[in-house]
């Protein structure tokens, strides 16, 4: 028996007025007779003409782009970036928004997470409710602050730079980011065409002068002659193996944080904000409060930031352990770290590495897990350590407060959280939570 196929209602309009903010960059409303929206280029309180993005007659909720503003928010300000608005660009979420009030919503995000996935009030949590900007991000209304040193950009049919669309694999072409780094947007990327390529990754090391691109070509496409407006090593996806292969300069960028270099190699993971790694070690070590003599563990730890910052505080007579599962990664973090004989790194999962090594206590640990969080079997290994403080670094507010709830569930609390404005007019924000152990009576 066949079914009838569910009425598509990509393109209907709906005049709603603007409830809260959700968690992805968009808030959310409802039509007349209840059908829930989640409403992007809009803000709490405002009423708008939404049109239908993504959604069905039978859908759950619907997404929505608000195309007319009816009644503007008092933090509504216009978007500075020409590529930003509804069916546009959808690499920032608020750049119609006023600087103070994207910290504002970011931290209600927060706060509905921590409430509807770990229960936990702000206070609970040892949090202020307060997101604090990155050094140097404090910048008037209206402008934006050009902090990304790595820019992923998408290349059209044309061969033309641009940036992916919302949800889309559709490209926007642009000819300049506004919260690209003087350091990727120098190179002139967008100036020049890029025939049979699909996409160019940039890196600008903050800690360095070095450059970088990443070049993935089309299926059967050729390399071309890379001349850009700054020196620059290149790099190419290899279209077969999937890896990164050199084709001319330095393999690896150098970045600085916490008084030591850091080798990235292969596009590697490194925060893309450039006071990032400095404001995390930082929260970090001022909340594990690391002693001479600690044994600690850095799990997830990618180049070794947080290795080398413990190494250094644990002293001689301390020792780190890290656990990456990147290949490349654990070669660079090994590199960086070579001094530090009380350092030893692991490669692999840390679900299997960690029992593995037959590690039974650990006195500090940090975690900075990917975007879906460490979950319940790691949480419950990881308290089983009986450490006398967690530090939890997380890009993904859901994912902290979730593995919150599994810590509490094992004997964790947070003692103090923290919020960062690391990632401005977008909604992402990075969270560092310090836990302790519940004291039990008896």
């Amino acid at each position: 028996m066949q079914t009838e196929p569910t009425k598509s209602l990509v393109g209907e309009e709906y005049e709603v007025e603007v409830g809260p903010v959700a968690h992805g960059g968009h808030c959310v409303a409802r039509t007349e007779t209840g059908r829930v929206l989640f409403v992007r280029h809009t803000l709490p309180g405002e009423r708008v003409i939404a049109r239908i993005t993504e959604g069905e007659e039978t859908s759950r909720f619907l997404r929505a782009d608000a195309v007319e503003v009816l009644e503007p928010s008092k933090d509504r300000v216009p978007a500075p970036c020409p590529f930003s608005g509804p069916g546009k660009c959808g690499g920032c979420d608020w750049q119609h928004v006023k600087p103070g009030a994207q910290r504002r919503l970011k931290g209600e995000v927060i706060a509905e997470q921590l409430r509807r996935l770990a229960g936990l009030t702000p206070e609970e949590a040892g949090w202020d409710g307060t997101v604090a900007p990155a050094e140097g991000d404090k910048v008037p209304a209206g402008q934006v602050p050009a902090w990304r040193t790595r820019v992923q950009y998408a290349i059209d049919a044309e061969g033309h730079a641009g940036l992916r669309k919302h949800r889309s694999h559709d490209v926007q072409p642009i000819d300049h980011c506004l919260i690209a780094a003087p350091g990727v947007s120098e190179l002139g990327i967008e100036k020049r065409e890029w025939p049979q390529i699909a996409s160019v990754d940039a890196i600008a090391a903050s800690g360095s002068a070095d450059r970088q691109v990443v070049l993935t070509p089309k299926p059967g496409g050729r390399l071309p002659i890379v001349e850009l407006d700054k020196p620059v090593s290149v790099m190419r996806v290899g279209e077969k193996d999937q890896r990164i292969h050199r084709v001319h300069g330095r393999p690896f960028v150098r970045e600085r944080a916490d008084g030591r270099t850091y080798r990235v190699g292969e596009g590697g993971f490194w925060q893309v904000h450039p006071q990032a790694a400095d404001t995390l070690v930082k929260a970090v070590m001022q909340g594990l409060m690391p002693r001479k003599g600690d044994m600690a563990l850095d799990l997830y730890c990618g180049v070794g930031l947080f290795a080398g910052a413990l190494a250094e505080r644990v002293g001689d007579k301390g020792a780190v352990l890290g656990i990456e599962s990147s290949k490349r990664a654990v070669e660079d973090a090994r590199h960086n770290l070579q001094d530090l004989d009380r350092v030893r790194i692991e490669q692999g999962k840390v679900e299997d590495v960690l029992p593995r090594t037959r590690i039974d206590s650990a006195d500090i640990i940090v975690l900075d897990p990917p975007r879906a969080g460490a979950g319940r079997a790691t949480v419950r290994h990881l308290a089983g350590l009986g450490a006398r403080r967690i530090a939890y670094v997380a890009c993904d507010p859901a994912a902290l407060a979730r593995d919150l709830k599994y810590f509490e569930e094992e004997g964790y609390r947070p003692a103090m959280l923290r919020a960062f404005d690391l990632f401005p007019v977008t909604h992402h924000v990075e969270c560092v939570a310090i836990l302790k152990r519940v004291a039990t009576n008896g």
